[in-house]
């Protein structure tokens, strides 16, 4: 593949080979144009031309993207993308569902399971029609009853035929979903819609004298409806189905043929009537919503309450009666993936079944196999998709995409590494050379070490992030990337970060704070089994473990929401601990921060200027220059948000979206204001030369230059270059940044509030926060995680705590106290397996992350 004088975002014009079935990895720091070159140019290069491939018609459902700026791409295969930022999938979506497995599982139900009547718990079993006869006559004694007999049962279409049949032999009505209609004035069904519609053929009193009648009508019910008949008694009394093929001989109700759609939560036929197939309680959920992630994520501080009517189960009684070896499909869908390959794996088969499951049997078990590749052999199958990191979603994709056995296609993929132990991250290496050896080309944004160790082929971009990057730096093996002056990451990978770093710490500021511990007493949520320790205070504590082994129960699930409310009822003499028995030491702590990965602001006004509190000095800059006091302008005539500052024609967005007939919208500069977002009376007025426009416009690296004397402005800059978010502009819009991103201009703004000196300190109490923050280096080029590490201790410096979920392990090594989680995920976790400083984790031989932190502090 060759790409030529590519332009797109930051890209400077340049040429790039990328060779055909091999293993290449895009390098580079964060905004340096990475993710430009892999998945704006390669990867959408090649979705657009097969779309383009398609008529005018199906073009308008498929929305293909917008032609990269670029003179020519060259040899591209047909290509797949495996990202994180990819929606999860919905309240409903699960991972057995994800990965086809759930959809095989319902079918083995349906062809081998037994049923089982969810009142008597007996084996549903066929019954005579004389049987049937009989309950009639003793359960509905003296009443009058009406013999449906089921015509068509959840099935699309609009019927017109069934209804000319029906009164050409002289019946008058049908019921349609409950609904009489009559037959020779028959109505418009929606054709999309599934209907249920049964022939009602006499409505009799159960009496000693009518006993012929009732046979006869029984009999013609029985056979119109294919062994199935409807008892509507009068009145508000339950209506009954009777079966001849499928009925309990305790209670006599009869059960429709096994259906897939009865084992499905997405379906009316088979979800819990509490929860609508979601297994949960949630607010104004009803049968009308899908369940999809952005209308129903959990309250903020708030746990999902499970249903009560199915316990969680999501599906309704009936269907869960139904059973394959003693086990329900919810039961199955419970285990973890390594528990349900054993489970699977072990099953004795008859002749008669092994015809019938050998198919199944084997796609599920080639499925869970590829969970398992990936390091996802922790997950239980009905572990709902929004719960999902990042991570897991992408490499549940991948697992997928490993089982399509394709050929010939481009895969690109975008950090698959993030939430990795070190010791999963090999078994992923292998997942991506297997996908390279079935005669693929794999392409792949990493800042991973060992990934890139691992590349047949690097690019490097760079030098540095935003208009200073967009560069080729470097490209060729790992070993002529290392011999490359010009490309920061092959000096990286020449001379790693060395550990330990004492230039880390201020030892003076730290000898002003007292050293005090939380205590955590036999916290049990999910599969934390009894877990008591200490957390020191006033320190960075890295938790540590595979994944799956209770890093986030234990800190997000149980220490966050638990201190949270607490601290919020400090008065409170005693508190109701959540998923733990007591916890303690935290009463000195003022406040508890998680600093997660969800975005800084849900609109694209919302910006990094205005997230960490610069903005309304900078407005007040332009407020005070003589042209604004001349025109009596005032700090709210630069606002982009309201006012009479801002653009009319964008509303102050800098973008207008244009509709296109069957072509996608298209977003453009706002052909008045030219992207600025201000009208032109604002834009004339300057301050050093610059509107508020260009301000906008600014890259942060370009605006601490520029903002030098202004120091609050300036110290704020400088935080976000620490972070290594210098390439990111002023006015960036929140919704095109990364999670990662997101978190690191989070940690700024609580860092612009904690940042004091050993004089600032002394002789007054500093307010004692601690900081929860889950993998702050998503996203993190090397060279960045080194500038991490120093804000994250200058939080510590200036007395704050600083608990951190890492598996980065230049992160682990400067911790200053570890506590390693496992010894494996899932059940097999949940465990404190060694906690200490690190030297001394790595003496520990049960703990799978001292083996690898071994290596990076020289002691392994």
């Amino acid at each position: 593949m060759s790409v030529h004088h590519a332009r797109e975002h930051n890209l400077k014009n340049i040429d790039v080979r990328i060779p055909r079935d091999k293993l290449t990895v895009i390098s580079g720091v964060s905004g340096s144009g990475k993710s430009t070159l892999a998945f704006d140019l390669i990867f959408g290069e090649g979705q657009r031309r097969y779309l383009e491939s398609l008529n005018a018609y199906a073009r308008q459902f498929v929305q293909p993207a917008s032609r990269p700026d670029v003179d020519a791409i060259y040899g591209i295969p047909p290509a797949v993308a495996i990202e994180q930022r990819t929606s999860r999938g919905g309240r409903k979506s699960t991972v057995a569902t994800l990965t086809e497995i759930y959809h095989y599982l319902r079918l083995m139900f349906v062809k081998l399971a037994t049923q089982y009547c969810p009142s008597c718990d007996l084996p549903i079993e066929p019954q005579t029609t004389d049987a049937i006869f009989a309950r009639l006559q003793k359960d509905y004694r003296g009443k009058a009853v009406t013999l449906l007999a089921p015509m068509v049962v959840a099935r699309k279409g609009i019927y017109r035929e069934l209804a000319q049949w029906s009164a050409e032999r002289g019946f008058t009505q049908l019921r349609v979903d409950g609904v009489y209609q009559p037959t020779d004035n028959w109505p418009a069904l929606d054709r999309y819609k599934e209907h249920d519609i049964e022939l009602p053929l006499a409505t009799l009193k159960i009496a000693p004298g009518q006993q012929t009648e009732l046979l006869e009508a029984l009999e013609q019910a029985i056979g119109l409806g294919n062994g199935v008949v409807i008892v509507a008694p009068g009145g508000k009394a339950k209506e009954r189905l009777f079966s001849t093929q499928r009925a309990c001989p305790g209670c006599g109700c009869g059960f429709p043929e096994l259906d897939p759609r009865l084992f499905s939560y997405n379906s009316k036929h088979g979800w819990c009537t509490g929860c609508f197939g979601t297994g949960l309680k949630l607010k104004d959920f009803d049968e009308e919503q899908t369940g999809e992630e952005s209308a129903w994520q959990a309250e903020e501080g708030t746990a999902d309450t499970v249903c009560p009517k199915c316990d969680g189960q999501r599906l309704n009684p009936t269907a869960l009666s139904v059973r394959f070896r003693h086990k329900s499909i919810a039961e199955l869908a419970a285990l973890p993936v390594d528990d349900a390959q054993k489970w699977f794996g072990s099953l004795k088969l008859k002749s008669a079944e092994q015809a019938i499951a050998r198919d199944l049997l084997s796609e599920m078990q080639n499925r869970l196999h590829f969970l398992q590749k990936v390091g996802l052999n922790y997950l239980t199958l009905d572990r709902a998709a929004p719960t999902l990191s990042g991570g897991e979603a992408q490499r549940i994709r991948l697992a997928a995409q490993l089982g399509s056995s394709l050929q010939g296609v481009c895969y690109v993929l975008d950090e698959p590494t993030i939430g990795l132990h070190a010791r999963d991250n090999r078994k992923l290496l292998q997942t991506l050379r297997e996908l390279q050896r079935q005669g693929n080309t794999v392409l792949v944004v990493e800042h991973d070490e060992d990934t890139m160790r691992e590349a047949d082929h690097m690019i490097d971009i760079g030098p540095r992030a935003g208009v200073n990057g967009g560069e080729v730096v470097g490209e060729g093996s790992v070993k002529q990337l290392m011999k490359n002056p010009r490309s920061l990451t092959g000096q990286m990978l020449a001379k790693p970060l060395r550990h330990p770093m004492p230039e880390l710490r201020n030892s003076e500021m730290r000898k002003l704070w007292d050293a005090s511990a939380l205590r955590i007493e036999k916290a049990s949520l999910n599969n934390l089994a009894n877990v008591s320790l200490s957390i020191p205070l006033r320190q960075l504590v890295a938790i540590t473990g595979v994944s799956g082994s209770g890093k986030s129960t234990l800190v997000r699930g149980v220490l966050y929401p638990n201190l949270k409310q607490a601290l919020a009822n400090k008065r409170k003499k005693t508190h109701a601990w959540q998923g733990a028995a007591d916890i303690s030491g935290w009463e000195n702590i003022d406040r508890i921060l998680e600093v997660d990965q969800t975005p800084i602001g849900k609109t694209p006004r919302s910006c990094p200027a205005t997230y960490i509190g610069i903005w309304d000095s900078i407005r007040k800059l332009f407020a005070g220059t003589v042209d604004a006091r001349l025109r009596g302008y005032t700090p709210a005539r630069f606002s982009f948000n309201a006012g009479d500052g801002r653009c009319e024609a964008c509303g102050g967005q800098g973008m207008q979206k244009i509709e296109m007939n069957f072509l996608p919208d298209v977003r453009v500069p706002c052909d008045v204001c030219h992207g600025w977002r201000f009208n032109d009376e604002t834009l004339s007025v300057r301050y050093k030369g610059k509107h508020i426009g260009d301000v906008l416009a600014m890259n942060i690296d370009e605006a601490a230059e520029f903002f030098k004397p202004i120091s609050k402005v300036h110290h704020a800059l400088c935080l976000l270059q620490d972070v290594g978010l210098g390439y990111l502009t002023l006015g960036q819009q929140s919704p095109t940044l990364s999670g990662g991103e997101a978190q690191r201009i989070k940690l700024v703004s609580e860092l612009a509030k904690a940042n004091m000196t050993p004089e600032d300190a002394k002789g007054r109490v500093n307010q004692h926060n601690l900081y929860v923050l889950d993998e702050p280096t998503v996203g993190l080029h090397m060279a960045d995680v080194d500038k991490l590490l120093h804000v994250l201790h200058r939080l510590v410096d200036a007395g704050n705590s600083v608990l951190v979920i890492e598996h980065n392990l230049d992160v682990v090594a400067e911790a200053d106290w570890i506590v390693d989680m496992g010894p494996e995920g899932g059940s097999g976790g949940g465990r404190v397996v060694a906690q200490g400083a690190p030297a001394s984790v790595v003496r520990r031989k049960r703990s799978l992350t001292g083996q690898f932190l071994g290596e990076v502090l020289g002691d392994g």
